[in-house]
C-alpha cells in the first residue's frame, strides 16, 4: 500500500515537472513570438517611413523641376538645380532603405540619379552661359513631366498603404519572390512596386556633359578604332608575347562583352595567379593582375618608378609622364598620363604596379589609355597663365604651373592651366583654370603621406 502511495506521489510529481516545463517552454515560445512580431513591426515601420521619405523627396523634386522650367536668371537656376540635386539624393537614400529597393525600383532609381546629375550639369551651364539653351529647356521640361507622373504614382501607392489595401513586402518576401522569378524565368505578381515600374513614364533622351548622357553609350575606344577582330587563339598569343611567357601556360577564362569586349586568360606565374585581359578588337592588353604575395621590399620607390616607366617605353606606349603614385602591400602603383606638345593628357591614363621585392610587374590598367588616347587638335590658349593665376584664391601660394587636358563628367575634355598650390597650413591642392574662358573648372585636394598621394 505504502509503495502504491509512493508511486502515486512520484507519478504526480513527475507530471507536475513535465507540466511546469511545458508551461515554461510555451512561455518562452510566446515571448519569442512576441519579440519576433515586435521586430517585424519595427522593420515594417522602417519600410513605411522609407517609402514616405521617397514619396516626399520625389514630390519636392517634381516641384523644383517645375519651378526650374520657368527660371531665367543664373542665380535662381543654380539655386533650383541645387535643390533638385538635393531632393534626388534624398530619394536615392530612401530607395536604399527599402527591401531590395534598387532591384525592385530599378527604373525609378535610375531616373532619379539621372535627374540629379542633369540638374548639376544645368547649374554649371547656367553659370557659364547665363541661361538654358533651347535644348536644355526642352529636356528639363520633359524631365519635369516624367517626375510629375512618377510622383503621382508614388502618392497613389502611399494612399493605398495608409488605407491598408496594399502592404510593403518584408525582406524575406521580396527575396523569395525575386528568387522564384530568377529560377522560373518570370516575375511573380504581388510586389508593391511592380505597378510603378510597369507604368513608368517615358524618360527623355539626355545629351549633355554628364555620365548619363546617351552619347556615352555609343563611344568606342579610340585606340581600337579600325582594328580587326582577333580570335581567342590570337589573343592568347598576344598576351604571351606581351608578358614574354609561353602560350601553353595560359588557360582560357572567359570572353567578356563589356564596354571593351575582351578575352580573359590566367596562368600560374611567380608564385601567384596571373589574370590578363586582351581586347577582342586589335588584341591589345586591357589589364593584368598577379595575385602573388609580395615580400619585403629590396627596391626603393625611385627604382620602382624607373622600372614602371622603362616597361611602358619598351612596350611602345609613347610619350608618358608619371603623375601620382602610392605604395600598398609592397607594390608601387604609378599613374602615367600621355603627353602631347607639352600638355599632360589626364584622360589617357595607364596604371602600373611594380612589386618592390623583385621588380616584377603585378598590375596594369590600360582602359583609360585605350578609350581616350589619340592625336588631338589642341586649341591655343586665349587666357595667359598670368591672367589665369588671378583666379587662384589669395589663401593659396602657387608652386608650379603647366598645361593639362582634363576629363569632364561626360567624358569631354577641357584644356586648362594647372596650378599646383599650397595653403597656409601646408595642404597641397591643384586648381584647373580653362585656357579659353578663364573660369575655374576643378579643384583637387592632395592627401600625402609616406605611402604616396591620394587625389580627392
Amino acid at each position: 500500500m505504502d509503495s502504491a502511495k509512493h508511486f502515486s506521489k512520484g507519478k504526480i510529481l513527475a507530471i507536475s515537472f513535465v507540466t511546469a516545463a511545458f508551461a515554461v517552454a510555451v512561455g518562452f515560445a510566446i515571448q519569442g513570438h512576441a519579440r519576433a512580431r515586435s521586430y517585424q513591426q519595427l522593420l515594417n515601420n522602417g519600410y513605411q517611413h522609407a517609402f514616405s521619405e521617397l514619396t516626399t523627396a520625389v514630390s519636392e523634386m517634381d516641384a523644383a523641376l517645375q519651378k526650374g522650367v520657368y527660371a531665367t536668371s543664373p542665380t535662381l537656376i543654380s539655386s533650383l538645380c541645387t535643390e533638385i540635386f538635393g531632393k534626388a539624393m534624398s530619394a536615392q537614400m530612401a530607395i536604399g532603405e527599402l527591401p531590395y529597393g534598387n532591384v525592385e525600383l530599378e527604373q525609378t532609381a535610375s531616373f532619379i540619379a539621372k535627374v540629379g546629375d542633369y540638374a548639376m550639369a544645368l547649374s554649371r551651364s547656367a553659370a557659364v552661359n547665363g541661361a538654358y539653351s533651347q535644348q536644355e529647356l526642352e529636356t528639363l521640361r520633359a524631365l519635369s513631366e516624367s517626375a510629375s507622373s512618377l510622383s503621382e504614382m508614388l502618392n497613389r501607392l502611399q494612399g493605398e498603404l495608409y488605407a491598408g489595401t496594399v502592404t510593403l513586402e518584408d525582406l524575406n518576401t521580396v527575396q523569395q519572390r525575386l528568387s522564384a522569378a530568377t529560377e522560373d524565368g518570370e516575375e511573380l505578381a504581388g510586389g508593391s512596386f511592380q505597378t510603378i515600374e510597369a507604368d513608368f513614364p517615358e524618360v527623355p533622351t539626355l545629351i549633355y556633359d554628364g555620365p548619363f548622357s546617351e552619347h556615352l553609350a555609343s563611344r568606342s575606344p579610340k585606340q581600337l578604332e579600325g582594328r580587326n577582330q582577333v580570335t581567342q587563339e590570337e589573343a592568347l598569343k598576344a598576351a604571351a608575347s606581351f608578358l614574354e611567357l609561353k602560350p601553353e601556360i595560359f588557360t582560357f577564362v572567359s570572353a567578356g562583352s563589356g564596354e571593351i569586349p575582351t578575352y580573359a586568360f590566367s596562368a600560374l606565374v611567380d608564385g601567384g595567379e596571373l589574370y590578363v585581359e586582351v581586347t577582342q578588337a586589335g588584341g591589345q592588353i586591357l589589364g593584368l593582375m598577379n595575385s602573388r604575395w609580395v615580400g619585403e621590399a629590396t627596391l626603393s620607390r625611385e627604382e620602382g618608378l624607373e622600372i614602371a616607366g622603362a616597361f611602358l617605353a619598351q612596350k611602345g606606349y609613347g610619350d608618358l609622364t608619371p603623375t601620382y603614385s602610392i605604395l600598398q602591400d609592397g607594390a608601387l602603383t604609378v599613374n602615367f598620363a600621355a603627353v602631347q606638345d607639352g600638355v599632360v593628357c589626364y584622360p589617357d591614363l595607364i596604371k602600373v604596379s611594380v612589386a618592390l621585392d623583385n621588380g616584377s610587374l603585378v598590375g596594369l590598367e590600360c582602359g583609360g589609355y585605350l578609350m581616350n588616347h589619340t592625336q588631338r587638335d589642341l586649341p591655343a590658349p586665349a587666357v595667359e597663365v598670368s591672367q589665369a593665376a588671378q583666379r587662384i584664391s589669395p589663401d593659396l601660394s602657387i608652386l608650379s604651373t603647366a598645361l593639362a587636358l582634363i576629363p569632364t563628367g561626360g567624358e569631354n575634355e577641357i584644356l586648362c592651366h594647372e596650378f599646383k598650390c599650397q595653403s597656409g597650413d601646408g595642404q597641397h591642392c591643384i586648381v584647373y583654370v580653362n585656357v579659353l574662358t578663364g573660369m575655374e573648372e576643378r579643384i583637387l585636394l592632395l592627401l600625402e603621406d609616406e605611402s604616396g598621394t591620394l587625389v580627392l
